[in-house]
Order: structure tokens, then C-alpha cells, then sequence
């Protein structure tokens, strides 16, 4: 097990934390992103005067890359029911979705799989020009895990959402901009100080009517913890079938979780 902390975390103020995520190479998410990302949420939801919270990459290339195929599946299946009963990568999405404060990310580079999954967890997401979203798992004969199809179509409508899901394409920031899978796409350069502002914005407001605010758009827009369940449940019973073998291998070949390899064209390269 890794001691190497993943989520580095600035006070920016009293209202407004900072947090860095950062990961090898290309910003991997592990079984020890799950413990480490749960903790981080306890943190959040227990700090009382807490209303802004910015998620940002150490990595200008990679915001969060995917899921590591070469993580430990047996530590993943061993990992104890989170209270609210769902697994701890599960729940750990679900609960973010839901702190009291307001969540922003920030991002550069790209986000497919468990990363996609986890900005659209969070509350409004602003990217960099070169941002690259998508959900390729169907290409590796898989389903989601992260519940993406429970929060895609609120996002971006039912058509778009299955578009996103079983095309297993990238969707660069202007096309994720446009089809409300980001907020906006923020020029080159004015990522940071965009977000920054905006997050200051916020965190200057009264928290309990932030708050309040936050929780009356969740009932409206957020899904369910049992659509949680069954997307993770979906993604166990379908992840690492012996028949799909051959196009993880494929992919490691022409080199998968490698900065410089079909990682930076996934979205075309797993159709080939």
C-alpha cells in the first residue's frame, strides 16, 4: 500500500479550500485514491464554516486519466460497505455530490472514466481549452462504475448521454461545453484565475443560504444512491471478462496509462 498522499489541500480561507490532485504520470485513480478521497470528504463535510471547495490537477495534461487497470481487484472487492451501505468508491461519489459545500472543478487536461465520474460528481465544472471528458469503458467491454449514467442525462439530455457513453468518444472542451457536460470553457492562461474568482465569489456569501440553495438543486438533479449501486454492481459484473481481454492488452500495447502513448487520443484509438 502506498503512503504517497494524493489530495494536497490549501486554506485559502476560513470559506474556501484548495485541493490538488496528483498521481503518477498521468493522475491514475487507485484503491488508495478510494481511502484517501473518503477521508478528504469526512474533512469537507465537517467543517463548519466551510462553502467553497476548488478541485484542481497537479498535471496541466492529465485532470484525472481513468481508473489504474493494473490496481490490486482483490483490495478493491475487499473493501468494507461504506455506512450508507454502498462500496467506498461508490459512496465516495455520492457523498461528494452531496457535502454541504459547493464543489468546483478546475479542469486542464483530460478526465475519462473514474475521472469524468468524478467531476461530474462535483457541483459546476470549468475547463482549460485543451480539457478532453469522456467515458470510454464500453471499448474495454465494461460498464461505468461511477454512475455516469445516472448523472449525464440530467446534464446533457438522454440522447447525448448514451452519445457519451456508448460512443466511448473524447469530447473536447468546446463540444463539452456545448452539449452541458462542462459550464464553459475558460480561455488559455484564465483557467485558474477564472475559477479562483468565482470560488472567492461564493465563498463571500452567507453559507446557510449557499447551502440551502445547494440542497433544494440536488433533490431536482441529483441521482439516487441505489443508481449508485447498481451502476458499480453493473461495472464488477462486467470489468475483466476473460472475452475482453485482448482489448485491455491491446491498449497496454500501444501504450495505455504511459503519458505518451493512446492515452493522448484514447477516445479514437480504442476504436481501432
Amino acid at each position: 500500500m502506498s503512503n504517497h498522499e494524493q489530495f494536497a489541500v490549501e486554506e485559502v480561507s476560513r470559506s474556501y479550500r484548495r485541493v490538488t490532485f496528483s498521481n503518477g504520470e498521468i493522475n491514475l485513480i487507485d484503491p488508495d485514491t478510494i481511502e484517501q478521497l473518503a477521508e478528504l470528504i469526512t474533512r469537507i463535510e465537517q467543517a463548519p464554516d466551510l462553502t467553497v471547495v476548488v478541485f484542481r490537477s497537479s498535471n496541466a495534461d492529465f485532470f484525472m486519466a481513468h481508473w489504474d487497470f493494473q490496481a490490486d481487484r482483490s483490495r478493491v472487492a475487499a473493501m468494507k460497505p461504506a455506512p450508507s451501505g454502498l462500496h467506498p468508491f461508490a459512496d465516495n461519489l455520492y457523498r461528494l455530490a452531496q457535502v454541504p459545500a459547493v464543489t468546483i472543478s478546475e479542469i486542464n487536461g483530460r478526465a475519462r472514466g473514474a475521472g469524468s465520474e468524478f467531476v461530474l460528481a462535483t457541483d459546476t465544472r470549468f475547463a482549460g481549452p485543451g480539457a478532453i471528458l469522456g467515458q470510454f469503458e464500453v471499448s474495454v467491454g465494461s460498464v461505468p462504475g461511477g454512475n455516469p449514467s445516472g448523472r449525464l442525462p440530467h446534464l446533457v439530455g438522454r440522447g447525448r448521454a448514451l452519445e457519451i457513453l456508448l460512443g466511448a468518444d473524447d469530447f473536447p472542451a468546446d463540444l463539452a461545453a456545448q452539449y452541458g457536460y462542462v459550464n464553459r470553457v475558460v480561455p488559455a492562461g484564465e483557467l485558474e484565475q477564472f475559477v479562483d474568482t468565482f470560488a472567492r465569489r461564493i465563498a463571500g456569501f452567507d453559507k446557510t443560504a449557499v447551502t440551502r440553495i445547494k440542497a433544494l438543486v440536488d433533490v431536482e438533479s441529483l441521482p439516487t444512491a441505489e443508481s449508485y449501486g447498481a451502476s458499480l454492481q453493473a461495472y464488477f459484473q462486467t470489468a475483466g471478462r476473460p472475452e475482453n481481454a485482448h482489448r485491455v492488452r491491446s491498449l497496454f500495447e500501444r501504450g495505455l496509462q504511459r503519458p505518451d502513448g493512446v492515452e493522448l487520443d484514447l477516445g479514437r484509438r480504442v476504436a481501432e
